[in-house]
């Protein structure tokens, strides 16, 4: 059983007598100066067969991590691909990010980040590996970030962001498609577009390759309704928070988890 689930915890004293302790008492104390700010959102990234997650002898290694799951790079926590993962979709942006490749100092980090309204693409040309390099050597990524609600089987929401780029950007167009088409109805018969963090989506993952090798994707589905009033406040305030820009993003942690280099 988690913590967070026990309303009583047994403590093992002194004496070997052990006592329940009731940590209700103490609900949402200790985080004052704690924001959003103040909170590193994770990433749910697909493992590669070169993520370090998978790699024995890795420092990062985790045994029952395979090839093809999903990762929270926060949590550690391990999603079965073939099953997926039910999320919310709560905020979309498109970026531009600047890296240096890998090996080089300082390359865990982005070099920059531009805007989806930059016009830095235009400054880069395309190399022998589909990479588009500016000038100074660095690479620039076209990358959607999909801001989610992440539900586990018993309902309880946490929040995550799902970066798409390279092969995935097609996923990504295709999601928002799918938000876009979304319809729901008023109770006079008429038709409107619900906001997407009122809708849930099962992600998975599948085998793709193509001349250059083989790497696992994104597949999409849409499930339905959010069905409960609690995780629907819930992804509501994740999409404003998200809107206003308060979410803080550590992109050295998309980094610890395979790109895909196709």
């Amino acid at each position: 059983m988690k913590a967070n689930d026990q309303k009583e915890v047994a403590i093992k004293e002194k004496g070997g007598a052990v006592a329940n302790v009731n940590i209700e008492q103490f609900a949402d104390q200790g985080f004052d100066n704690v924001d959003s700010k103040s909170l590193a959102l994770p990433f749910l990234k697909i493992l590669g067969q070169l993520s370090p997650q998978v790699t024995q002898g890795d420092s990062q290694f985790i045994p029952e991590a395979r090839p093809g799951m999903i990762f929270n790079t926060v949590t550690n926590q391990l999603y079965d691909g073939t099953k997926g993962v039910t999320v919310i979709p709560c905020f979309y942006k498109l970026e531009y990010i600047e890296w240096k490749d890998r090996g080089m100092e300082g390359s865990s980090a982005p070099v920059n980040i531009y805007p989806a309204d930059s016009d830095i693409m235009s400054k880069t040309t395309r190399d022998d590996k589909n990479k588009d390099r500016l000038p100074n050597g660095n690479y620039v990524e076209e990358t959607a970030s999909h801001y989610v609600t992440v539900l586990d089987d018993k309902n309880v929401a946490s929040t995550a962001l799902i970066t798409m780029k390279s092969t995935q950007r097609k996923k990504s167009k295709k999601w928002n498609s799918m938000m876009m088409s979304v319809r729901a109805k008023r109770k006079d018969g008429s038709f409107f577009k619900p906001g997407t963090f009122t809708q849930m989506y099962n992600l998975k993952t599948v085998l793709e390759k193509n001349n250059l090798g083989s790497w696992y994707g994104w597949e999409i589905e849409h499930i339905g309704t959010v069905n409960s009033g609690d995780v629907l406040q819930g992804a509501f305030e994740f999409h404003k928070t998200c809107k206003e820009g308060s979410v803080k993003v550590n992109h050295d942690k998309e980094d610890t988890v395979e790109k895909t280099p196709f």
